[in-house]
């Protein structure tokens, strides 16, 4: 860069480290650095514009002769060298370069920062060429980054480099890649438009290639777009667009298809679903391609998540979004896991969850994450008995274009069909549920927890409209198989068990669904009390203890409607109804199922010691002989043999 020998540009160096301007740099040996920032301020302003341009200019080449490929942050260095020295046409292509190789790597941040600056310097240089070739990176990491409306605002520039002679193969590729940051912001009318405009370039120059990154776009959009054979076109597309990218050796192709193929399989097959994705996973990991990978390992934890109500997957892919910088799949991921605190009954982490992530969504204009957060929100307040706020929050979803989108059956079957449930009224619940069969069969959903492979063959069943031919149809559905809809499918087995006469098996089964729907406790004890009826008119089960558990539960929730029809239900059976008093929360769930009322358990836990009915009087401040009656109703509600076992049990329970 100087031009001057080592010897003698040592002995300028130990002259600034003597006069205590420069001071040996850590990185290496045989570095340095200026002591202070003003020193090289001071430097500059002793040189001329032309001066600095020069000098700049010299180490660029230097930096470009010594590191010929430029690896590493020397792309980016020399960028900056070049445009210091105004050579805006090399500047920008060495920004495009690092901002690809950044884009590539996965670094979100520094793509777009290098790209755009790209961009600037391209702007108005005659090489549409260069200036496409920035554009090819740029909206992608854009879109990834959240920054839609700049997206946009940069399709007016495709109109103007079409007509400067650009090639059809990268016109039609700008087309694309502006269609997949539609289909990410959840728009799409616009994202048709321009795969349109895509097969229309590439209609006069066909080229296989970009042919199939069309299609795979296309199949995206078209498993979004409302229609009855969507869920068809988009496999068809991605099929296409896979077989096209084996011959082409097209890996970023192959593993987009691949996970659309993965989430298409997951309702007829989940092990074809599961193979699709650890294909697209490898194929990420072996061409280096970090946002691909994030996108599998989403969906592959997406896929977990329905199968057994796993979340870990899904928070593994979102720190790897965090780091990468992928606001879109963040907040895809935020939206599953607020609907899974829903599901879970924790209500007030998913309230303040769904607050944050819609604040942000919002701004983003990210359609679809709008959208499913909105869902949630209705979700929860239904599961709240709150209907009021539900159709608040239904209103809101509304007006994100929520007619025929994937989310609207979600709506309609955890919102809409659990609030009236909760209402206690099952004729709007079916009905509910029957918009949503009718929705779903006009525009295919790859959500499968609306209601339509568990809760409504459990209230047909109920009500004697469904008998084991549907119930054998629906379960061999991989839908069915999911945990939410598994707890009611057992359900629905259990009561047509009874029924049947296999009393011993229909409780077997109750016991089933009661695992299966360990982590969703307001779908548990709803369960109990819609069953409870059938258990007790054919004789199998413990429909008392199931309603006595469902009341508490709806109690404690302030669920009138349902805490009412338990009780109404515990007094057909005639069985009394315990009223609530300070301490019912501390008496275990399967004692109050039992009907052990609080200084009932009070009793209980003192038998631990194995006390005389005086000891126990006295502690409690009661009269032996009602210790006496305490005991003896606690030895026939357990169904203990005697005293002595009533003892062991106390004694179990405390250990």
């Amino acid at each position: 860069m100087t031009g001057v020998e080592d010897r003698a540009l040592l002995r300028h160096l130990h002259a600034g480290v003597a006069a205590r301007l420069v001071i040996p740099d850590e990185p290496a040996p045989d570095w340095y650095s200026f002591r202070h920032s003003p020193t090289v301020e001071a430097l500059f302003t002793q040189m001329t514009p032309g001066q600095r341009a020069d000098l700049a200019r010299r180490g660029a080449r230097a930096v470009e002769e010594l590191h010929p490929g430029l690896e590493g942050d020397w792309c980016a260095l020399a960028a900056g060298l070049r445009c210091e020295a105004g050579d805006r046409v090399e500047a920008g292509l060495l920004y495009a370069d690092a901002g690809g190789r950044a884009l590539a790597a996965g670094a979100l941040g520094s793509a777009v920062t290098l790209l755009s600056r790209a961009e600037g310097l391209l702007a108005g240089a005659d090489d549409p060429q260069a200036r496409a070739s920035v554009l090819e990176n740029l909206l992608p990491a854009l879109a990834e980054a959240g920054d839609f409306a700049r997206a946009f605002d940069l399709a007016e520039d495709l109109h103007a480099l079409g007509g400067a002679g650009l090639s059809a193969v990268r016109l039609a590729t700008l087309h694309t890649r502006l269609a997949k940051v539609a289909h990410t912001a959840g728009r799409w009318s616009d994202g048709n438009r321009q795969v349109d405009r895509a097969r229309e370039v590439l209609a006069t120059a066909p080229d296989e290639a970009t042919e199939a990154a069309v299609d795979v776009t296309a199949a995206y959009l078209a498993l979004d777009t409302p229609g009855s054979d969507r869920t068809q076109h988009a496999e068809k597309l991605a099929r296409s667009a896979a077989d096209t990218a084996e011959r082409h050796g097209l890996p970023v192709v192959a593993c987009q298809a691949r996970e659309l193929l993965a989430t298409v399989a997951r309702e007829r097959d989940p092990e074809e679903s599961a193979a699709m994705l650890q294909q697209a996973l490898v194929t990420a990991e072996r061409h280096r391609l970090p946002l691909q990978r994030m996108y599998a390992a989403t969906r592959m934890g997406g896929n977990t998540w329905l199968a057994e109500g796993d979340t870990s997957g899904l928070l593994a892919a979102r720190e790897e979004a965090l780091r990468l910088g992928s606001v879109n799949i963040m907040h895809t991921v935020d939206g599953i896991l607020i609907l899974d605190a829903v599901l879970r009954g924790d209500h007030e982490s998913a309230r303040s969850a769904a607050d944050d992530c819609l604040a942000v969504v919002r701004r983003l204009r990210l359609a679809p994450a709008v959208r499913y957060v909105l869902m949630a929100r209705a979700a929860l307040e239904a599961h709240r008995a709150d209907r009021a706020a539900m159709e608040t929050a239904l209103a809101a979803f509304a007006e994100w274009d929520g007619a025929g989108s994937q989310e609207e059956p979600l709506s309609l079957g955890l919102a809409r069909a659990f609030c009236a449930l909760l209402e206690e009224d099952r004729d709007l619940a079916r009905a509910e549920l029957r918009s949503v069969q009718a929705l779903e069969a006009g525009n295919p959903s790859t959500y499968h927890l609306g209601g339509t492979h568990g809760l409504v063959l459990l209230l047909d069943v109920l009500s004697g409209d469904a008998g084991r031919a549907r119930h054998e149809e629906i379960t061999a559905t991989a839908m069915a198989r999911m945990r939410w809809n598994r707890q009611f499918v057992l359900l629905a087995d259990a009561v047509l068990l009874g029924r049947e006469g296999a009393g011993p098996r229909a409780a077997a089964a109750v016991e089933s669904a009661l695992t299966v729907a360990q982590p969703y406790p307001l779908a548990r004890h709803l369960g109990l009390r819609l069953i409870a009826d059938a258990g007790h008119r054919d004789g199998w089960g413990d429909p008392v203890g199931w309603l006595r558990r469902a009341e508490h539960y709806f109690h404690e929730r302030d669920v009138a409607a349902v805490t009412g029809a338990c009780r109404a239900g515990l007094r057909r059976l005639g069985a009394p109804v315990h009223q609530h008093r300070s301490g019912t929360g501390q008496i275990p769930e399967k004692l109050r199922a039992q009907g052990v009322t609080v200084r009932e358990f009070d009793v209980f836990r003192l038998l631990a010691e194995r006390l005389s009915n005086k000891d126990i009087a006295d502690r409690l401040f009661i009269s032996p002989r009602t210790a006496e009656k305490h005991i003896a109703s606690l030895i026939t509600k357990t169904g203990s043999a005697n005293r002595a076992d009533l003892c062991a049990r106390s004694a179990a329970f405390r250990g």
